[in-house]
């Protein structure tokens, strides 16, 4: 929408993995590098971790891409959270082993035999399992014994657990002591520093320029860098709508106020205003309390009218009535804030859920501000 405008050849900022714009930090560059030399050595498990948005699947993307596709037979497991009959399954789809086969232990056969003739003709088998956090402990377990079909000298099927640091802790399970044993390369991607952040962003717009050009003010670069906290993710987020709103306004460059103005419009959306976090609750409070008094009041108004029956019945009822205002008060105080309730739901229901940049923006922050 806005790459003619800034003179781009495409969106530079897109949150989806790309290799084309792949970034290389010291970290990216030894992950790379692992997933290179434990497939051509052979080495059998690869753990590859890193928080949400650092950049692991653009790694897998760009060691895939450059990959000799007719050597490297790749299965990729998209969802982790399946049973190892499922994953032992889609294994075997994708090598067109037939699974018309119900027991696990002739499917497991089959595989094997298939893993050694792929070896003989000098090919690989990689299986790379996306999101391995979410692997339940039996699976993982399960997957660990086919690390066993080896040769003398290597392992028939090479794996790639990447996963989040959450999956660093459930290695240390008891249940999986003879797993993390096993694993052979880890690597851990960081955020990126300040320095590597700013040239993150540069290096990404270089990609995507007609020219050399400068489009972000140096304050409001700084500005997005210290708001992401080294999440390229959170990065591409906050260029891509800055770039939007400054197309909006027609500005060539990107100034803080921009970047301020999307910042903030994130935040709102994230967090109610403290009026409406204030009188949400209320809302439903007030009218419970209020039918409460209400029953009390009318119990108390029964009993001031039977109380003393030598009382003339006159004076009993202006008794009762004396409880009449703060009963009415009492109503449309109720009506008043059902009233209210009803209108705050409706506005937020036509507000609509979050986009999917803006979840993932919220989310990778929540992460970088409790790191800060």
């Amino acid at each position: 929408m806005y790459h003619t405008f800034y003179h781009l050849k495409k969106e530079p900022f897109h949150i989806t993995p790309d290799p084309e714009f792949l970034f290389l930090s010291p970290t990216h560059k030894e992950a790379l590098a692992c997933l290179h030399y434990g497939l051509r050595m052979r080495k059998g498990f690869i753990v590859l971790t890193g928080e949400v948005g650092v950049g692991k699947t653009t790694i897998i993307r760009s060691f895939l891409k450059h990959a000799d596709r007719e050597r490297v037979k790749v299965i990729y497991l998209f969802n982790a959270m399946i049973s190892f009959k499922s994953l032992l399954q889609s294994i075997c789809t994708e090598l067109e082993i037939p699974i018309s086969i119900k027991k696990t232990t002739e499917q497991l056969n089959r595989l094997y035999e298939r893993l050694l003739k792929e070896y003989q003709q000098g090919n690989a088998v990689l299986l790379i399992v996306d999101e391995a956090q979410n692997m339940p402990v039996q699976t993982l377990e399960y997957l660990r014994m086919l690390s066993n079909f080896e040769t003398t000298e290597d392992k028939l099927l090479q794996i790639v657990l990447a996963g989040q640091p959450e999956f660093e802790k459930k290695l240390s399970l008891p249940e999986l002591r003879q797993l993390k044993q096993r694993i052979a390369i880890q690597s851990k991607i960081l955020p990126l520093t300040e320095k590597e952040s700013f040239e993150y962003v540069r290096h990404r717009l270089a990609k995507a320029a007609v020219e050399e050009l400068s489009i972000f003010s140096p304050g409001a670069l700084k500005r997005i860098v210290r708001e992401a906290r080294g999440i390229p993710r959170i990065l591409n987020i906050l260029c891509d709508n800055a770039l939007i709103t400054g197309y909006g306004y027609q500005q060539k460059e990107i100034h803080p106020k921009i970047v301020e103005e999307v910042i903030s419009d994130f935040e709102t959306r994230d967090r109610a205003p403290l009026s409406k976090q204030i009188f949400a609750p209320l809302t439903v409070v007030f009218p419970m309390m209020a039918l409460r008094l209400i029953n009390a009041i009318l119990k108390q108004m029964a009993h001031e009218l039977v109380r003393d029956k030598k009382t003339s019945l006159w004076k009993r009822m202006v008794s009762g009535l004396m409880f009449l205002p703060p009963l009415a008060g009492l109503s449309l105080l109720s009506v008043f804030l059902s009233a209210y309730q009803w209108l705050f739901l409706s506005r937020l229901e036509k507000s609509g859920p979050p986009s999917t940049g803006e979840k993932e923006w919220r989310s990778d922050r929540s992460f970088s501000k409790g790191a800060g």
